[in-house]
């Protein structure tokens, strides 16, 4: 049978391997527009629920580790606690500030020191605490300066040295120092809120 005697409209007496071109085309559009239309968009779905499968997994490979370990986290969140609670203490309160500076000034003179200039200045609030500088400015030697350090850094109460200047005093053996010590004092509950509100 030649291509040109096929009838269109009778399909059925069409030689064999002319339907079965035709079928295997029809059958290959039918699949090319299933996969467009419909399974294209599925595996994109499944692509992005594998991605956030794996994220999932990690999540919660992380969340498993941490319940391994909750029992230790525990234990290491009621030391820091504990050791906060400590640090606090060791800020002064508003009523503890005065007696801080007379042991500051003790100190300096317990160690031999005269004193020249003893300035505290403003307070600078910070987030849960605030600062109060003061100026310092004393005569001695240079093994009284070492004692009057170590005496302060002995205090019970936390106090830090800051720009410490040592110069020879003119016409004499003598040194003169001159630092900021800076102590510290908790802010209470209703300073901290003020602070925010201004």
């Amino acid at each position: 049978m030649n291509i040109n005697e096929i009838d269109l409209t009778n399909i059925a007496r069409w030689p064999l391997a002319a339907r079965a071109v035709i079928i295997l085309f029809l059958m290959g559009g039918v699949i090319s527009l299933g996969y467009w239309f419909h399974t294209k968009d599925q595996l994109l779905v499944l692509e992005d629920a594998e991605r956030k499968e794996g994220d999932l997994r990690i999540i919660f490979e992380k969340k498993a580790q941490q319940a391994v370990n909750l029992e230790a986290y525990e234990k290491q969140l009621e030391e820091m606690r504990v050791s906060f609670g400590a640090m606090l203490r060791q800020l002064p309160n508003q009523t503890e500030v005065a007696d801080l500076l007379v042991d500051v000034s003790q100190t300096g003179l317990a160690s031999g020191l005269e004193f020249e200039l003893f300035q505290p200045m403003a307070e600078n609030p910070r987030e849960f605490y605030a600062e109060l500088p003061i100026n310092i400015r004393v005569i001695g030697s240079y093994h009284e300066f070492g004692t009057f350090v170590s005496g302060v850094a002995a205090l019970p109460r936390i106090v830090t040295l800051h720009n410490i200047k040592i110069t020879r005093v003119p016409g004499s053996e003598l040194l003169a120092m001159n630092l900021t010590a800076k102590t510290y004092r908790y802010l209470e509950e209703t300073e901290r809120s003020g602070e925010v509100a201004k």
